[in-house]
């Protein structure tokens, strides 16, 4: 028989509740996200496809390339050449290291006389004392007298010929007969030119110089020889027993050749005395240093009291110079007055110039014995460096050069498939194949059908 339930034994009204909010919470939650990720998939509205890129453009250009050799140099002075005495006597005053020695002014003392300096390329090898002497040695005392301002007189151009008295052989006069080389006077009364050693060997004429030209002699109505017997003509010099004839001899002055004339031993007078100098109108070897120009003196090698025949200090240029050491293939193509590119310390770069190149090659020690040989080769700058005495600094140089070709940054480019290198040519986005040639400074050298300078390509940069 079937019972029936009685209301208490019914299922309580809560837990349905319990039910039904949970699946209201599931539904709420579905709905939320739904909504999420229909707004993040649906997302602003844009366009289909991928945006487009701008293209850049360059031009083919006519330019000259040339490949930059970098090397490593040292800024200083440059290399220090020794300096000795010329002559025997005591040291007895030196220059101090760094001092800088001008045309004119003393560089040491020697018995307490003043060494002066002089420019030149030729060291003095001979004693300056016979008038109508000819040669460079000669030019280097004429050119630095003159610039310190002493008058000189005329001096002979080249391919003038002069004058230049010989001197006689021992000769022995015959029985009652006088002496008459360099004894006797012109019948003219006159007396010959004042000045040491500017009455040549033999008799000249009133009023003739040594070293005067031969055609100037001539024009005058002297003997070319330069000799003349008091009251007569020229008469051809007659040997005494025993001994030979003085005969003067014409010599021709040739490029870069100067004559002692009269004038120039009495301008060498007058700088003597004004140097204090015993006043002679001649020098002799070691009365004078030469070097080529100004000097900076970078060391004392001697002390006082030491023998002048000796190395008595060391000297430099007094311009600053950046020294390279490269290989004998780079220092193959640097020539002198090719223009460079210095960096400094600090990344500042200067102008320079190529004043030299060395012809000597050297093993760097240094390096081992595998390195390469190498040669020096001087720059100097355009700008002044004072305060920067040594640095090492970076030197640019020129390399191969190729003039006025045509050219386009390396990222206009295009590499084939089939091998080699095209353009695109902006217009028509045609492909134009082309040979490059040399690759410097971001720039290549191109050639090909249709490449003309002021063509439009595309480029990458």
């Amino acid at each position: 028989m079937p019972t029936e339930q009685s209301p208490a034994q019914s299922p309580p009204r809560r837990t349905g509740r319990r039910l039904v909010v949970p699946a209201i919470l599931i539904l709420a939650v579905a709905v939320v996200g739904g909504g999420v990720a229909w707004s993040v998939h649906r997302g602003p509205g844009t366009p289909a496809g991928d945006p487009l890129v701008p293209v850049q453009t360059t031009t083919v250009v006519r330019t000259d390339l040339a490949t930059t050799v970098s090397l490593t140099g040292t800024l200083g002075y440059g290399r220090a050449e020794p300096v000795k005495g010329g002559r025997s006597g005591t040291v007895t005053w030196l220059p101090a290291a760094g001092a800088t020695v001008t045309r004119g002014k003393q560089l040491y003392r020697i018995d307490d006389q003043p060494v002066p300096l002089f420019y030149g390329g030729l060291p003095l090898y001979r004693d300056l004392a016979e008038p109508g002497t000819v040669g460079r040695d000669v030019r280097i005392i004429a050119t630095n007298l003159k610039a310190l301002g002493y008058e000189i007189g005329y001096q002979p151009v080249p391919g003038e010929k002069v004058v230049r008295p010989a001197k006689a052989g021992p000769a022995t006069p015959a029985s009652g007969q006088k002496s008459t080389s360099g004894q006797q006077k012109s019948t003219s009364g006159q007396k010959s030119a004042s000045g040491p050693g500017e009455t040549a060997t033999g008799q000249q004429r009133a009023g003739s110089e040594p070293g005067q030209p031969a055609s100037a002699q001539a024009a005058s109505g002297q003997p070319a020889s330069g000799q003349e017997a008091a009251g007569q003509g020229a008469a051809a010099p007659t040997p005494a027993a025993g001994g030979t004839a003085a005969t003067p001899a014409r010599v021709v002055v040739r490029k870069g050749e100067g004559v002692l004339t009269g004038s120039l031993m009495r301008a060498i007078k007058r700088w003597q005395q004004d140097v204090e100098l015993p006043v002679t109108g001649r020098i002799a070897v070691g009365d004078v240093v030469v070097l080529p120009g100004a000097v900076r003196v970078d060391a004392v090698t001697a002390l006082r009291g030491d023998d002048a025949e000796t190395p008595l200090l060391t000297v430099t240029p007094t311009a600053k110079v950046i020294t390279v050491q490269a290989t004998v293939t780079e220092a193959g193509t640097v020539h002198r007055g090719d223009r460079v590119t210095v960096t400094l310390p600090g990344d500042k770069t200067v102008d320079g110039t190529v004043s030299a190149v060395g012809t000597t090659v050297a093993q760097d020690d240094a390096a081992g014995p595998t390195s390469e040989p190498k040669r020096a080769v001087t720059v100097t700058v355009d700008e002044d460096l004072t305060g920067t005495d040594a640095a090492d600094v970076r030197v640019d140089l020129a390399g191969e050069t190729r003039p006025d070709v045509l050219a386009v940054p390396v990222g206009a480019l295009v590499a084939l498939s089939e091998g080699g290198y095209a353009l695109q040519r902006a217009d028509d986005d045609r492909f134009v194949a082309v040979a490059t040639g040399m690759f410097a400074k971001g720039m290549v050298e191109v050639s090909g059908d249709g490449i003309t300078e002021d063509l439009k390509v595309v480029t990458t940069s």
